[in-house]
């Protein structure tokens, strides 16, 4: 294996791996080496979509070869990315579509383990679907909202709700060319169906059919997640915890929850801190019992009950060499086959909860809305029959404090009030200069690349450059743990507008916006902006930019195409999987800015994408006219006799 310094800027991380060594253990690390690439693969050339193939064509060569059908490079490399797009809009609304079964099933007296915690959301989420409010029930109000929701999925023609909420102007563009996203599914399938052997051949029109798949993710599935997610568990607001491998605790049952869905994990916090279990626990000689997450799940739960995270991604194999994790439970997506192999060896359970997502080596028990609770417990207690199996422990001492929980609604309201609510001052301090834009930090990690290292150098970077940060899934633990979530790093690192901001207003220069699914929070504020006023009519306008440094899930795709075509410059780290076709790659790096008003940029060096990103943000604060700081003016009576008011 690499030296081991090369591998993760994570010190925990590092002393992991060196334990895995020792040990003869093999995690993702070792694997990655152990896996020599495929050139075709990495360039999108690889056709295997009918059995005449697999078809190659060298990505260096590509005028060359044709695939068995005729299919030149351009119409291979675009199905290859289409069908990501797919993939990720298909996670993700399968994800959105579980939230919406259970939110009717609370409104119909179908489970009583969960219930409405914000009623406020559900009001407004009514509004915005035209439903009637007045005197009726809030059940009646909360289940016509899940069931509007839940029909968005089968939707056959028209156009999707949520997406009456993006701007005029992209909508308009959305319009003229044929991909305002229509029912959720019925994109999915269409896309899988355009990109099948001898449909659709022409890598534009792929392309755009991708566009439509992909809104219908961020404006559809991702969004109706989010929303009815905070209606059921409560709309996240700041609190204190802290991450890294260090909140495990050697004296106390630790049960990691790991996946993407809420809706078992919050069953997970409330059966964990049931007296019963904590007596349970005692019982075997255990404190009690310390819930900590990994990936989306961890953001999920950290949110909205402040539990600490454990690791992202990259480190969910490390979490259980502690010897200290009885029980890691995971529902679906980003869960390592590899858990299952480490578990096998020591006394930690990895327990499958999802019919759709069984692994080996892993104790199966489904989870049920109807008897939700119940079987939490059942998993809690079996958490809690492996703590006397504990054989030699070794938690690292490293966790890092961090402020999360912030959204679009609690942005409204710190800028403003309760009464005066406003993006007025965000948009006031970037027109007047003390916050040069906003950056979109998102994504996963990458083994291909040093694991942290490229998210905590971006940015750090983007706000000493005086921008403004949001990030959500592993990115955002990522630069938790290295402690950049945290009010004084504004004053720390910050040039002077950034932080006068930040101290006036209480918040990290750094902002924890969730899970993966959440990145649809990103779109409400960003719309909030525009329609504030004074920075342009539409995404295209704003000094704002997405990136994704350490990307690697089909997921990630599908969310920086909807980022990109809602008018949003969108830049990837890592590798891009279209560079086998000079045509598709030029179509979605330049031409698509004739279209959108912006695009998609690859910058795999982190000190080169923070350029990409400064200068995209200049360009567009430049044609606002708002290029040059205004220097502030300290009336004196004389001109405040002169003001009209």
């Amino acid at each position: 294996m690499a030296e081991i310094e090369e591998l993760s800027a994570c010190e925990a991380t590092r002393k992991m791996l060196q334990k895995a060594v020792d040990e003869g253990m093999e995690t993702a690390f070792q694997r990655k080496e152990q896996q020599k690439g495929c050139a075709f693969g990495e360039a999108g050339t690889c056709c295997r979509y009918c059995n005449m193939g697999p078809c190659r064509i060298n990505p260096k060569k590509p005028e060359e070869a044709k695939g068995v059908c005729g299919a030149d490079v351009d119409t291979i490399v675009a199905r290859n990315f289409a069908r990501m797009v797919a993939a990720g809009t298909a996670a993700h609304s399968d994800h959105g579509r579980a939230v919406a079964q259970t939110l009717i099933m609370v409104a119909k007296g179908e489970t009583t383990d969960y219930e409405i915690k914000d009623r406020v959301k559900l009001l407004e989420v009514a509004a915005d679907l035209g439903i009637e409010i007045g005197d009726r029930d809030i059940n009646d109000i909360a289940l016509e909202v899940g069931e509007r929701c839940l029909a968005m999925f089968g939707q056959q023609e028209g156009e999707l709700e949520f997406a009456q909420r993006a701007p005029e102007p992209i909508k308009e563009i959305w319009r003229q060319l044929g991909i305002f996203p229509r029912g959720i599914d019925r994109e999915v399938v269409e896309l899988l169906h355009r990109t099948t052997i001898g449909v659709d051949q022409d890598y534009k029109n792929i392309i755009l059919g991708a566009s439509r798949c992909a809104l219908a993710d961020g404006w559809g599935g991702s969004m109706i997640a989010t929303e009815l997610q905070d209606i059921l568990f409560g709309t996240p607001e700041p609190l204190e915890s802290s991450a890294n491998l260090g909140v495990l605790k050697e004296d106390e049952v630790n049960i990691i929850v790991h996946g993407h869905e809420p809706l078992l994990s919050e069953m997970i916090v409330l059966a964990a801190s049931l007296p019963e279990m904590q007596e349970k626990a005692k019982a075997v000689g255990a404190k009690g019992i310390n819930l900590a997450g990994i990936c989306c799940t961890a953001n999920e739960v950290l949110m909205r009950h402040g539990v600490p995270i454990a690791g992202n991604f990259l480190q969910q194999e490390l979490a259980l060499l502690t010897g200290a994790v009885e029980a890691m439970v995971v529902d679906v997506q980003c869960v390592f086959q590899g858990l299952g192999t480490i578990a096998s060896c020591i006394h930690t359970d990895i327990i499958t909860t999802s019919p759709k997502a069984k692994m080996p080596f892993a104790r199966h028990i489904e989870f049920h809305e109807d008897k939700a609770l119940e079987v939490a417990k059942e998993i809690v207690s079996t958490a809690i029959e492996n703590f006397p199996k504990r054989g030699k422990v070794y938690i690292p001492d490293n966790k890092e404090p961090l402020i999360a929980g912030f959204n679009h609604e609690y942005v409204n309201y710190m800028l403003g009030g309760r009464y005066r609510a406003s993006y007025r001052p965000l948009n006031d301090a970037i027109i007047d200069g003390r916050i040069r834009g906003v950056v979109g930090v998102v994504g996963c990690n990458n083994p291909k690349v040093k694991h942290d290292d490229v998210h905590v150098r971006v940015v750090k970077q983007l706000i000493m450059n005086g921008c403004l940060v949001v990030v959500t899934g592993c990115a955002a633990q990522t630069v938790a743990k290295a402690g950049l979530l945290l009010p004084e790093v504004a004053r720390e690192i910050c040039p002077r507008g950034l932080w006068e901001v930040c101290e006036a207003v209480g918040i990290p220069p750094v902002l924890h916006f969730g899970s993966c699914v959440d990145n649809s929070r990103i779109l409400i504020a960003l719309t909030a902006m525009v329609k504030e006023g004074g920075l342009g009519e539409a995404f295209y306008d704003l000094p704002a930019c997405g990136c994704a440094p350490e990307w690697m899930s089909e997921k990630a795709i599908a969310i920086g195409h909807y980022f990109v075509s809602s008018g949003a410059a969108v830049v990837f780290g890592v590798g891009f999987p279209t560079l086998g076709s000079k045509n598709v790659t030029n179509f979605l790096f330049e031409e698509l800015n004739d279209i959108f008003k912006n695009s998609w940029h690859l910058e795999p060096d982190p000190d080169k994408m923070v350029d990409k990103i400064l200068s995209l943000i200049d360009m567009k604060r430049e044609a606002l006219g708002i290029t040059a700081k205004r220097e502030r003016i300290l009336y004196d009576m004389a001109m405040r006799r002169e003001l009209e008011i």
